[in-house]
């Protein structure tokens, strides 16, 4: 935990890159041009045909760095998780009431999101809503199984056991706590794409968003 907390870099497992990105300036490009033509015209109209005439470069020079747009997609979803994790880490460690930790948590992976500046060339309020509506697609695969094997998933499934672990240090004899977290993660992204898209299927709106949905709910599964 203290190295996640002192280490600024989000790590992504490297089987889901050829190059990585962050290694030099064309890689970082490829990330920030990446997301916002993702956010423009959807993953999968998204080609590195397009994102080379956008950042002027070379199709060929993307696939140095990722084998497919599938893996491009890997890479984006794990760097937000992971990036979360760290947010959720860092503002959970020094709270000593479990409840307090866990709506805290809640609140995190939840909660519409502000750019953070400490990465200049990710805009994190775009990515996120790349992952409100593209996130399953890194995942609904006919490779899902292999992947998963590889460990393209392991800060996704991390980040969700983290949160496991909260709701069991409040009731050890709560028996879902591992379909609850994941329940509240996914559902978070469903409820924020409901509130954009589909008003009339949610109770979130301008003044209840997601978060207040989520603590409830969660408290009122946990605590009797």
């Amino acid at each position: 935990m203290i190295n996640l907390l002192s280490n600024l870099k989000i790590s992504v497992p490297d089987k889901i890159y050829i190059k990585d990105p962050e290694s030099s300036n064309l890689g970082k490009r490829i990330i920030e041009h990446s997301i916002l033509l993702i956010d423009d015209i959807g993953f999968d109209s998204f080609t590195f045909k397009k994102l080379g005439a956008k950042i002027g470069s070379n199709e060929s020079s993307i696939y140095r760095y990722f084998d497919s747009k599938h893996k491009l997609l890997l890479y984006l979803t794990s760097w937000y998780w992971a990036w979360i994790e760290y947010q959720m880490v860092f503002a959970t460690y020094n709270l000593p009431n479990s409840n307090e930790k866990l709506l805290k948590a809640i609140e995190i992976i939840t909660k519409s999101i502000e750019q953070d500046v400490t990465f200049s060339h990710i805009n994190e309020v775009v990515l996120n809503r790349i992952i409100i509506n593209e996130n399953s697609k890194s995942y609904l695969t006919k490779e899902v199984d292999s992947e998963n094997k590889e460990g393209y998933f392991i800060i996704y499934k991390r980040m969700i056991q983290r949160l496991r672990d909260m709701i069991i240090d409040i009731n050890p004899k709560y028996k879902y706590a591992t379909s609850l977290a994941s329940t509240i993660v996914e559902g978070a992204l469903h409820q924020h794409f409901l509130k954009e898209h589909f008003i009339s299927l949610t109770d979130c709106n301008e003044t209840i968003t997601p978060t207040d949905f989520f603590k409830e709910l969660t408290l009122n599964a946990i605590i009797k």
